[in-house]
């Protein structure tokens, strides 16, 4: 097995990952949703050009300061919920547990119609799985020389979206069908710029420019 260890990349890597854990769910009130935006360990095909996974740890220095809860990705909506410092105050907050990362966010299903929606789709079971937008801190490649190579992510500095999605297991067609294509190129692109640096290039992979949303979406990096 060759394994290829990068160092810090001059511009962190922004990545969407959804996965098929099946346990976002809503309380009997029907006012707070909770569950697994990621998951630790869970092997993960992206696009078909390689395996990935992300370790335990790799949340240790994760900044969760300012973070979206959304519906599908779409950044251009109203947040559902935000996660401000993190606080008890805030209408989201974010922890590490021995899964993965977990959510807990209050719904305001009085007054914000999407609110409503998310939670009827939950509750009908209809929607049931999470994805998460994020920079990628360091990570390592194993197996470059074969047909699918196995990246490791090791430490994700930043955190910016969490979101309810139609499909959670992350392959060719688990996202919306407008960012498909995005995804597949970005993925091989990702694997290209790791196969042609080597054991002592940088990895400089512009994953994944979900983020553009057409450039309606403006998030600070």
């Amino acid at each position: 097995m060759s394994k290829k260890k990068f160092k810090k990349p001059d511009k962190e890597a922004r990545a969407l990952r959804s996965y098929a854990i099946p346990d976002i769910r809503a309380d009997e009130e029907g006012q707070n949703i909770e569950g697994h935006p990621a998951v630790f360990d869970q092997e993960t095909v992206i696009g078909g050009y390689f395996r990935e996974i992300i370790e335990r740890g790799a949340f240790n220095d994760t900044d969760f300061k300012d973070v979206l809860l959304s519906t599908n990705h779409e950044l251009i909506k109203i947040p559902l919920a935000r996660s401000r410092r993190n606080n008890p105050n805030s209408t989201m907050q974010l922890f590490v547990d021995e899964t993965g990362l977990f959510m807990r966010a209050n719904l305001d299903t009085e007054n914000n119609n999407e609110s409503r929606k998310l939670m009827s789709a939950i509750n009908r079971g209809d929607l049931d799985d999470m994805s998460f937008i994020f920079f990628i801190r360091d990570e390592e490649w194993e197996d470059l020389d074969t047909d699918m190579p196995l990246r490791r992510i090791k430490s994700i500095s930043k955190v910016i979206e969490v979101s309810a999605v139609n499909w959670g297991a992350y392959s060719g067609t688990d996202i919306n069908a407008r960012d498909a294509a995005d995804t597949l190129e970005n993925a091989k692109k990702a694997l290209e710029s790791a196969k042609s640096q080597g054991d002592a290039g940088e990895s400089r992979s512009n994953e994944l420019e979900l983020l553009k949303l057409k450039a309606q979406a403006k998030v600070k990096g």
